[in-house]
């Protein structure tokens, strides 16, 4: 008997046919049930032909799109009333706006190149808990309370989307202490990476 998660659709939305083509296979090869689009408007467009019977599952959006971005499909989710918890792929380097984009509500992000089983993971988390808010507010401040002085300022930045560089030249400090700021702070923190560390800070589970 299938998973929760895995009676819903995961609808995939990259305008790259051939990254759209293996990234649909790996996640039907982990039992999930795929729709791809080449953009934005071909998914909306679907979600209207099939009405709240398409409108259930997880939405797996690349960021950076010609027709629509990331950013402007979940600002139109939003303005429809959907609330189908979005994951968005970006490029490394992307930090900034994949932090911007969980801020909006995205369930969680990516960035590429990835690791298909993060991704199948990702997508399971993301199905069977749409939205999910932090349920123990007070163990996590408890463990942000285990954070030094530099720690935390150095997660507020991480949080703010800066990268190691600007980090450090805000600092005063070099890359690799804070590379070490960050190992350290996601032991602390239980976050297995960056997308791990941000989603807890901001409230997520």
């Amino acid at each position: 008997m299938k998973e929760p998660a895995e009676l819903l659709t995961v609808h995939l939305i990259d305008d790259d046919d051939s990254f759209r083509e293996s990234t649909a296979w790996l996640l039907e090869a982990s039992d999930l049930e795929v729709v791809d689009h080449a953009s934005p408007g071909d998914f909306l467009g679907e979600l209207e032909q099939k009405g709240p019977a398409g409108q259930v599952g997880c939405v797996v959006t690349d960021l950076r799109m010609p027709e629509m971005n990331g950013f402007e499909l979940m600002d139109e989710l939003r303005k429809r009333h959907l609330s189908m918890p979005v994951v968005m792929i970006t490029g490394h380097g992307d930090v900034p706006v994949a932090v911007e984009a969980m801020k909006m509500g995205a369930a969680n992000f990516i960035e590429k190149p990835f690791d298909g089983t993060v991704l199948v993971e990702t997508v399971r988390q993301a199905m069977r808990e749409p939205g999910a808010k932090l349920r123990n507010p007070e163990a996590t401040r408890e463990r942000l309370d285990k954070l030094s002085p530099r720690e935390r300022q150095v997660l507020d930045l991480v949080c703010a989307g800066k990268l190691n560089k600007t980090i450090a030249d805000v600092l005063g400090i070099s890359i690799k202490t804070v590379e070490l700021h960050r190992a350290n702070m996601q032991s602390k923190l239980g976050a297995r990476n960056v997308q791990e560390l941000v989603r807890l800070t901001l409230g997520y589970e």
